[in-house]
């Protein structure tokens, strides 16, 4: 078996280095320091309405608010744990590239999939918890290895770009959203702050590798991986328009009252505005990730992706 290796960079190691520090000095029990033998409190949100927009639908009386920001919350946690699912694999073919060089690369990577494992067995937990208290019918209908096949179809350079954006979703929405918000589950909330802290390091591994990834692409090549990094955005939003049918219809079968044609309407289409919000805008339009990616393509690449972004964003409005 013939391995490539990476030549060492005394500098970047040292970053790998503060990564593996930062991820031994906050390193968590699923048990021990998050569930902490409790359940999900279902007199209380999950998502925050900065994420869920549920106030925008004036007919829903409170407690259908509630229950929509649950469902949504839900899926959001399903929806982390198949990304985590593709995530992990790349991560373990990347590391092949330092298996007999960086060694302190390699741990960072390794330690990266380590905890990438742990968080798909937290968001399968939280779903146990969560079926326990939610009316039975919720169906979360991506397959979580048929996608990973999917994404890990496409090129190195377009999957590290859609996983770091991914991975800098998780933490905007976090600072800002879910940490302010004191109504929300205590532990659905506490789920995210400890994920959000792990994220917050593979976050800077996953541009550190796009850019070792970027120097290594032709100017042609590039431009197919922007393309294939499109492609990916396109397939995202597939799964989250199937996903949007699906919740419209079991919170419309599930919250205890009839609701008109116009509303059940409105229903599925705040639930694709939102998800389309939530998992493809926040991430593309956060400074970081536009600067990253601005940095490593053509204007006209970069064109190329504002213009496939658009109608997804024209939706999205709020």
């Amino acid at each position: 078996m013939q391995i490539t290796t990476m030549p060492i960079d005394t500098a970047q190691q040292q970053r790998y280095a503060k990564v593996i520090a930062a991820s031994k000095r906050i390193r968590w029990d699923i048990d021990a320091d998050v569930i902490r033998g409790r359940r999900l409190d279902a007199t209380r949100k999950f998502m925050p309405d900065g994420l869920s927009r549920v106030n925008q639908l004036q007919f829903l009386r409170p407690n259908e608010m509630r229950f929509l920001s649950q469902v949504q919350g839900r899926t959001y946690a399903n929806m982390f744990g198949l990304i985590e699912r593709y995530i992990g694999a790349k991560t373990l073919e990347i590391s092949r590239a330092y298996w007999l060089g960086d060694q302190v690369a390699l741990e960072a990577l390794v330690r990266f999939t380590d905890e990438e494992l742990k968080h798909q067995e937290l968001f399968r937990r939280l779903e146990v918890m969560a079926a326990e208290v939610m009316p039975a019918g919720y169906e979360f209908r991506p397959q979580p290895a048929k996608v990973a096949a999917t994404v890990l179809g496409k090129c190195t350079w377009a999957v590290l770009g859609l996983t770091l954006n991914i991975e800098i979703v998780t933490q905007a929405h976090y600072r800002s959203t879910i940490e302010p918000d004191a109504s929300l589950s205590d532990l659905w909330k506490d789920v995210f702050l400890f994920h959000w802290k792990e994220e917050s390091q593979h976050a800077i591994l996953d541009e550190l590798e796009w850019r070792r990834e970027d120097g290594r692409l032709s100017a042609m090549q590039r431009d197919i991986a922007v393309g294939e990094l499109i492609e990916l955005v396109g397939a995202i939003d597939a799964l989250l328009q199937a996903q949007a049918t699906c919740d419209a219809s079991y919170f419309i079968r599930t919250a205890g009252r009839p609701f008109a044609g116009t509303e059940q309407s409105a229903i599925h289409d705040l639930l694709l505005r939102a998800y389309r919000w939530q998992y493809i805008l926040t991430g593309a339009q956060e400074p970081r990730f536009v600067e990253a990616l601005k940095s490593l393509v053509s204007p006209a690449q970069m064109e190329r992706v504002v213009s496939a972004l658009a109608p997804i964003a024209a939706h999205a409005a709020v």
